[in-house]
């Protein structure tokens, strides 16, 4: 008994169809887990920055002037609670305070110095000071900014796999539309 175009093209849907459905799932799992991953970096950044207490300075106090810091002006007195504000923290507002320390220079530079010449107190205060500064900065860069990028990517890979999932969905069902049709 030969095969029939028709039951050649039901069998071709079927498999199509099964095919779409599987990878529906398979988008909707990694959707889901990307969203997961999501939701957890941006928790984890959010409690542990706000646990540190660190706010930008209130409108019009020392230190933030609206001529040095005007990027700044859209965060006064809030808390650095994500990793924009992390970033903007960071580079912002204690990058340019440590620019002014030591003429611009850096604390590997103002260490080397101040090895050389044990006994300069500037030296001295003006190495721990960028030390403290500079690691500050670099921990809300990496675990503040960085960790808050790698949720928004996360989040944007949950949307494109959902979104892949609506359209295999959409897919399977002009499929079963179509398979019916053949009857």
């Amino acid at each position: 008994m030969a095969v029939t175009k028709k039951e050649q093209r039901k069998t071709i849907d079927r498999i199509f169809i099964w095919l779409g459905i599987i990878m529906m799932l398979v988008f909707i799992a990694a959707g889901s887990i990307a969203w997961k991953g999501y939701v957890f970096a941006t928790d984890q950044v959010k409690t542990e920055l706000s646990s540190q207490k660190i706010y930008f300075p209130p409108k019009g106090s020392p230190g933030f002037d609206p001529q040095e810091f005007p990027d700044l002006q859209q965060y006064a007195g809030q808390l650095v609670d994500n990793g924009d504000k992390a970033k903007a923290y960071a580079n912002g507002y204690i990058g340019r305070h440590l620019e002014k320390i030591a003429d611009g220079k850096t604390y590997a530079e103002v260490s080397a110095l101040a090895m050389a010449n044990p006994k300069d107190a500037k030296l001295q205060a003006q190495k721990a000071t960028l030390f403290q500064g500079e690691t500050l900065r670099g921990l809300l860069l990496g675990s503040g900014y960085s960790y808050w990028t790698m949720g928004m990517l996360a989040r944007d890979a949950a949307v494109a796999f959902f979104a892949g999932a609506a359209v295999m969905a959409a897919l399977v069902l002009m499929g079963l539309v179509h398979l019916k049709r053949l009857r």
